[in-house]
């Protein structure tokens, strides 16, 4: 139980990170609106944009479908064999490529998939002249695929895993086929879960930056995002990039909207690799096919990354870590992903007391209640309006005022700040409400109040989710692109804009080592954050 003086703090803290992020991005919003281009001649939606709108459409559709196809085989293989060799551990690699900054695993993409990667260089071996190609629309498919089929697998599995034992049991003792197993059994439990899943990765894939810019291989094969940053960043046509953005708007809120319809997996619906005994699946037939798909899916995920690790190690260190421009980008992502995860926690806190303040009132009034629903909407609301069209109204409200590069490091850290926030919130959430369940009375009889029941009661217990927010938010922050990409130049400079350029004017072996470099920062902040959880169970998180 809160005191009213902590109410008060809740309900006030709540209010001003609420009239902080709607300004924020509102502000960005009305620049886009009321913008002014001075040529009434042309059409807000012309034939380009309407195009770049189809193909944002149908990459977004072919991706989720080839993600959800290949990743179902997976999620059945995997749980009809529950002491499949190293299961544990495959389960736990399909969480990388989400935690993985998406350059790095597009050149890790390359790497393998490119004109000299290691399946072209293959292909040529055996006399296959025609390479396959990692850029365009079929470099886009298997980026996405690479990114988003793990996290398909892991919320498919999560739901065969929760089959009760006793299905299994039933189904052996009936004399069931693996086709009669599949359609009474497994498909029940995750026909449920797809439109769910197809919806998340939907979304993804519709508002992906990174991954088609460093793949779309040219104007074909462009998403509004991307075509946003080109309309400002190299052809200077606020016109366009408005219209793109608003269309950008649109299908975010069509899609989050769709998706407010549908099933969404809940926060603890990841496979845990804890599988209950099944008794199909044990013939050799069965045994061989499961095999070969649960390999292939661990080929497909680990020959990116063994890819990225091979070709950074090859790259001359001694020379990129004495370079100035290294220690300066380095420097500048760093401050950076501190700041914006620091921003980032904070107001996430202040969300999370301020709902809970209206709901530690005995009867929260009606507008108690919209005010914590309005409140519960800001990841949404950030969902809504992507990093990219944030950027660009605000590129257009601050130009008049001067160079909006001066303006840019505070720009980059907001909007990383903001892109981190939905997922931060979902890491703290649950934590701070186990914990305020089992300690709240308690505190309220002993009289433990404030800072005392901060330092004494909460700090020692959520230390440790603490950490694990802010290093997450630093992580993402510190591999984003998209920002950076809208308003870096010379004075801003960081890792993953050092990666790209150097990628962009072909010095390839600089990038894979700073791409190296990038990621085991990435890593070594996801694993401090880490340290400290015991008796953590949830082997998939």
């Amino acid at each position: 139980m809160l005191t009213s003086a902590e109410r008060q703090r809740g309900y006030a803290g709540g209010g001003v990170v609420f009239a902080g992020i709607v300004l924020f991005i509102a502000l960005a919003v009305f620049a886009l609106l009321s913008f002014d281009s001075g040529e009434t001649d042309r059409p807000l939606f012309d034939a380009y944009v309407w195009r770049i709108l189809r193909f944002t459409l149908w990459q977004a559709g072919l991706s989720t479908l080839l993600s959800l196809a290949l990743a179902l085989p997976v999620a059945l293989a995997l749980a009809r064999q529950p002491k499949f060799p190293g299961r544990i551990w495959i389960i736990r690699l399909m969480a990388v490529p989400m935690g993985l900054p998406v350059l790095i695993g597009a050149l890790g993409l390359i790497g393998i998939w490119g004109r000299t990667g290691i399946l072209n260089s293959a292909l040529a071996a055996i006399g296959l002249s025609e390479p396959i190609s990692i850029y365009g629309l079929s470099g886009i498919l298997i980026a996405h695929v690479f990114f988003n089929l793990p996290l398909a697998c892991r919320l498919l599995l999560a739901g065969l895993e929760r089959l009760p034992p006793d299905y299994w049991r039933l189904s052996a003792s009936l004399g069931l086929p693996a086709l009669s197993v599949f359609r009474f059994v497994e498909w029940p439990a995750v026909k449920p879960l797809l439109a769910g899943v197809a919806g998340l990765v939907f979304m993804l894939c519709a508002t992906s930056f990174t991954l088609v810019l460093v793949l779309g291989g040219g104007p074909a094969a462009t998403t509004l995002e991307v075509a946003i940053y080109q309309s400002l960043r190299f052809d200077f046509d606020p016109a366009r990039a408005i219209s793109l953005a608003l269309l950008q708007i649109a299908v975010t809120a069509t899609i989050l909207a769709l998706m407010a319809l549908l099933p969404t997996p809940s926060a603890d619906s990841t496979a845990t690799g804890r599988a209950a005994r099944r008794f199909d699946g044990t013939g050799f037939g069965a045994r061989a096919w499961d095999r070969i798909i649960v390999v292939l899916a661990v080929l497909f995920l680990c020959l990116p990354l063994a890819s990225i690790l091979l070709a950074g190690l090859k790259a001359d260190f001694a020379r990129l870590l004495t370079a100035p421009v290294f220690w300066k980008a380095a420097w500048t992502s760093l401050w950076i992903a501190f700041l914006a995860g620091l921003i980032s926690l904070t107001t996430s806190i202040a969300i999370i007391n301020a709902r809970a303040a209206i709901t530690d009132a005995r009867k929260p009034g009606l507008t108690a209640r919209g005010f914590s629903a309005l409140l519960a909407s800001l990841s949404s609301l950030v969902l809504l309006v992507p990093p990219v069209v944030i950027g660009t109204g605000w590129f257009l409200l601050l130009r008049p005022y001067g160079d909006v590069a001066s303006f840019a490091p505070l720009l980059v850290v907001m909007i990383n700040a903001m892109t981190a926030l939905p997922f931060v919130i979902r890491v703290l959430s649950p934590a701070f409400a186990t914990h305020r369940q089992y300690t709240a009375r308690q505190t309220a009889n002993l009289g433990i109040f404030g800072f005392s029941r901060l330092r004494l009661i909460d700090l020692p217990v959520l230390t440790a989710p603490l950490a694990t927010a802010f290093s997450f938010a630093m992580a993402l922050s510190l591999g984003d692109l998209g920002a950076v990409a809208l308003f870096g130049s010379e004075d801003l400079v960081t890792l993953p804009w050092l990666v790209y350029s150097r990628l962009g004017s072909y010095r390839t072996a600089d990038a894979d080592g700073f791409a190296l470099i990038l990621a085991l920062l990435c890593l070594g902040l996801t694993i401090a954050g880490t340290v400290g959880q015991r008796g953590r169970k949830d082997d998939g998180s």
